[in-house]
């Protein structure tokens, strides 16, 4: 699996670090780039034991038309592609007019194994193939499921969901492959417990995507949904939200354009809605969330350290060499050798990544570089 070096922990897990990782934050801090700030924040709006508040404020990304992956992959616009590396695929945007929005903690469906996309990206039209960090949230499958195409990803659908799982997506700098999968196993169990039945997929029993397509665990996420979703109608300068489990601040999402985020609200409300299901406790009694608490957990991250983030390309194997598959180091059946695709070995000059270490929650900013100022795309906030 190119240069793939793979060791087995005590629990059977596989650390990875290949493809796109993400090296050591550069010690100099980044340069500026125009910000959205949150001018006010409206709510709460409250289901169960979620809450959530709206951002709003001003757009620093006028006149720029971006897609999003799952509406991209919907309309044949973008192509991910598997590249037989656990933590590398590849993306091409194939529109001749549109930005694509690549988010963090997307989760693709389908290649050898479903993936979590591991930092944002910023496509510009008719990319060609570009690679892009990923993380295995499926372990043990490494070959085509059922009909879907082994070689490609036909869709998009879900995100990840939950502090501890975001951290060991978006957050990891070691881009520790075992960390993932552990946290994928967690947040089974407890949507299992919550949904009061298995939601483990007969099909790929370890796959975060296919449980989350559990049909009873969405009739319970659907009263969270249908009660939230209407937040933002009439509102139109709404650039984020933030997310409150048990009365606890857990998160937040904010973007450059109003646009962006009306956009991607049906996906950010059902990963939250996800969220607060596998931390239900129904007999928890919990303070209520502020908006005041919002705006404390958002500043504390935004005060913290700030590093850009280095990207880089893990070595590419020669010709020739064989790969090893995830099944044949966890002992299955071997993988028939591939040679390695013909992909870029760097990230878009386009695309800036900074992180901001605060005490209490992180922050991961991803910033369009294009133009004469930098312009941030997606501030993503998680607690720690």
């Amino acid at each position: 699996m190119n240069t793939l070096n793979c060791m087995m922990a005590g629990m059977g897990l596989l650390t990875c670090m290949a493809g796109m990782s993400w090296a050591e934050p550069a010690p100099a801090g980044p340069p500026k780039a125009e910000s959205p700030a949150v001018k006010s924040v409206s709510g709460p709006f409250t289901q169960g034991n979620l809450t959530i508040f709206l951002l709003h404020g001003a757009d620093v990304l006028p006149g720029k038309t971006i897609l999003t992956l799952q509406e991209a992959l919907t309309e044949k616009k973008a192509v991910v592609h598997e590249t037989s590396q656990v933590n590398e695929l590849s993306v091409e945007n194939t529109s001749g007019d549109a930005l694509l929005f690549i988010q963090s903690g997307d989760i693709v469906k389908g290649g050898k194994q479903d993936r979590a996309i591991a930092f944002d990206m910023l496509l510009p039209p008719k990319s060609g193939k570009v690679p892009i960090g990923s993380f295995c949230v499926e372990h043990g499958r490494w070959q085509q499921r059922g009909g879907e195409a082994a070689a490609l990803f036909a869709g998009s659908t879900a995100q990840i969901s939950g502090k501890e799982l975001k951290g060991a997506v978006i957050g990891n700098n070691a881009m520790k492959q075992g960390e993932v999968w552990q946290e994928v196993s967690n947040t089974q169990a407890k949507l299992s417990k919550s949904a009061g039945k298995p939601i483990a997929a007969a099909a790929s029993p370890s796959s975060l995507q296919l449980s989350l397509e559990d049909k009873q665990l969405n009739e319970k996420l659907t009263a969270y949904e249908k009660a939230l979703v209407g937040a933002v109608d009439g509102k139109s300068d709404v650039i984020g939200m933030a997310l409150c489990v048990n009365g606890n601040v857990t998160g937040a999402e904010v973007y450059g354009s109003a646009a962006l985020f009306r956009k991607l609200w049906p996906k950010l409300l059902k990963s939250a809605a996800t969220e607060a299901m596998a931390d239900l406790d129904e007999k928890k009694k919990f303070e209520p969330a502020t908006a005041k608490a919002v705006d404390a957990f958002m500043a504390e991250a935004a005060a913290g350290a700030a590093n850009e983030v280095q990207m880089a390309a893990a070595p590419r194997q020669q010709a020739g060499q064989q790969q090893v598959g995830i099944n044949e180091a966890l002992g299955g059946r071997p993988n028939v050798p591939q040679q390695a695709p013909n992909v870029a070995q760097s990230t878009p000059a386009r695309v800036r990544i900074v992180r901001y270490d605060g005490k209490k929650a992180l922050l991961i900013e991803s910033q369009d570089k294009e133009g004469a100022m930098p312009a941030v795309v997606h501030r993503c906030y998680i607690a720690k």
